[in-house]
Parts: structure tokens; sequence; C-alpha cells
């Protein structure tokens, strides 16, 4: 697999031309939204001292108003750009995923189902409403895998019986196959209990997971600083998280600066990395030839790819038979 250097010098050398049309875009469509976001401006202004000199400004009808223009700047917003980021996947991530490795396939459009996501068991909540995009799926040195975007949700209802909706995950979620045959349910969660409360109340407060199996106990005191680990096998998790699986895990959440939630069920690993927001998504307040934004494309490709590589998936230890 090519290196982030190798990636990010295609980037700028194969692609530069499709960049540069793409730039003049993005300054297009920014000019665009400025002028816009200027008559908007002055027209909620506008209507503001008209309710508040007839009406007065807590008057519901001021809400309503508040809401719609906020409504019809995303609606605009999302139409201004949806071309614009279209080209962008095709002209741009393609190719780049293309780049680093022939064999995989990339659907725009498309996600990792929710069937999947709701079989790694990392996140105990009925799914109400489910969505992704950028969808990737292929195979790493013999590891077949998938990857996309994903945006989990559920509702409830307030007293007043108005539907409300809270996001369960969103970021990037990856399923792939294991190296190991096993039959048992590992989870790997962030330790927040144990941040917030220290190890004593922490422990306490993990081992109460009424949701969750029993929380299984680890010699590793860096991994157990930074994760907590359900399981309804305590043996075969140990055989699972080798001391060179939790160090390899361990080195890959200090990479990235997102929660990190694992799981190893159905032999396969699932990996949700809690971005909140959707990762290919083409810049518009920042040049497509800014350095830093060019590596955060590449380095959230090669991060998850590599995924392959950095936790040794590709290392055929036991029989899969």
């Amino acid at each position: 697999m090519k290196s982030t250097s190798e990636l990010t010098d295609f980037y700028y050398k194969e692609l530069y031309p499709s960049l540069s049309e793409l730039e003049k875009t993005r300054l297009h469509i920014l000019s665009q939204l400025k002028w816009y976001g200027a008559m908007g401006a002055v027209s909620f202004l506008v209507t503001v001292i008209w309710m508040g000199k007839n009406f007065g400004l807590l008057h519901p009808l001021m809400m309503g108003i508040v809401i719609g223009f906020a409504a019809l700047a995303s609606i605009t917003y999302r139409f201004m750009i949806k071309g614009y980021a279209k080209d962008f996947k095709s002209k741009i991530i393609t190719p780049l995923i293309a780049a680093i490795d022939s064999h995989l396939l990339y659907n725009p459009d498309f996600m990792i189902s929710q069937h999947l996501f709701s079989r790694s068991s990392l996140f105990k909540h009925d799914i109400d409403r489910y969505s992704g995009n950028d969808y990737v799926k292929g195979s790493i040195e013999g590891v077949n895998l998938e990857f996309s975007d994903v945006h989990a949700e559920y509702q409830t209802k307030d007293a007043k019986g108005r539907t409300q909706w809270h996001t369960l995950f969103r970021g990037q979620f990856f399923v792939a196959e294991f190296n190991k045959h096993f039959k048992s349910r590992t989870i790997i969660l962030p330790d927040l209990a144990e941040k917030t409360f220290g190890n004593l109340i922490g422990g306490w407060l993990q081992s109460k997971n009424m949701s969750r199996d029993d929380v299984i106990q680890l010699d590793d005191p860096e991994f157990e600083k930074k994760f907590v680990v359900y399981g309804n096998d305590p043996i075969e998790a140990r055989y699972i998280l080798t001391h060179s699986m939790m160090k390899r895990i361990v080195e890959f959440q200090k990479k990235i600066s997102y929660p990190l939630f694992i799981s190893f069920v159905h032999n396969h690993i699932h990996i949700a990395i809690a971005t909140k927001k959707d990762l290919f998504e083409p810049a518009i307040f920042t040049s497509l030839l800014d350095y830093k934004q060019v590596m955060e494309y590449v380095s959230t490709l090669n991060n998850t790819i590599g995924l392959v590589e950095e936790l040794k998936l590709n290392e055929k230890l036991w029989s899969k038979g």
C-alpha cells in the first residue's frame, strides 16, 4: 500500500488539473454564498425590526421565522454545493482510492448495511433512522473489508408529544475479516467512566452496565486507561486481545483525534470512529490546494485502509476453518 507521502504527491501531481478546475468552482460558489448570505442577513434584520415593533421579539411567530430562515439557508447551501461535491468525489476521491489499491470499489452514494452496523453490538439502542455515504469495499492483502460514513439516529418524544431526533453514532464505520477464528463476542469501548471518575468509581460503574456482558480485566495498564472491554468469554477475549494487539489499538487511537469503538463478533472486526462529520465532503471555506486540507483527505483514507496493516489483520494466526 502507498505511503501517505506518496498519496500526497499523487494528489498534487496527478490530480492537479482537476483540482484547479474544482478550485475555480469552489471560489464561485463561495462568492455566491457570501452574496446570498448578505441578502439573507439584511432580510432577517428587517424582519426582526418589523416584528419587534408590531408583535415583540418574544412572539411565537418570531421563533417560526428564525427556524424558517435557518431551514432556507440550509436548503440553499446543499443545493449550491451538490454538483460540486459530486464532481469532487468523481474526480478526486475515486482516483485517490484507486491509487491506494486498484481492486477497491468506491460508491459515494452507498453505505455499509444497517445489519452489519447492528451486528457489531457497539451501540445498544434501537435505530429509527439510518443513512450514510462514501462506501468502499474490496480486499487488501487478502483481507476482505468495507467501510463508509454512517449516521445512525433514534427518536424520542417530549412531554408534548413532539418528536426529537438524537444521534446514536456519526462517523466512519469499518468491517473486516479477522485473522482468528472465534465464537464469542468482545466489545471495546472508550473508558469514559474511568476518565471521569477515576479507577475505583469508574470500574464500579463499568461493572454495573446492565446492557453489556461482563467487564473483562486485562493486564495492559495503558490499554485499560483508554478502553473498557466487555465480553461473554474472558478466555477467548484474551486470545483475541494479545499484548501486541492491545498495543496496536492504543497506537492507532493515538493517531486519530476521535473516540474509537471496536468489536469482535462473528469472526469479524468492527471499528467505529466517531468523527461526527462526513469525511470526504469537499471543502468550501478552505482551498482544495491547502496542504492541511489535502492531508485530511489523504490521512483519513490511508489510516482507514491501513487498518489491515496497522492491526496485522493479514496475518493468519488461527485456522479459519
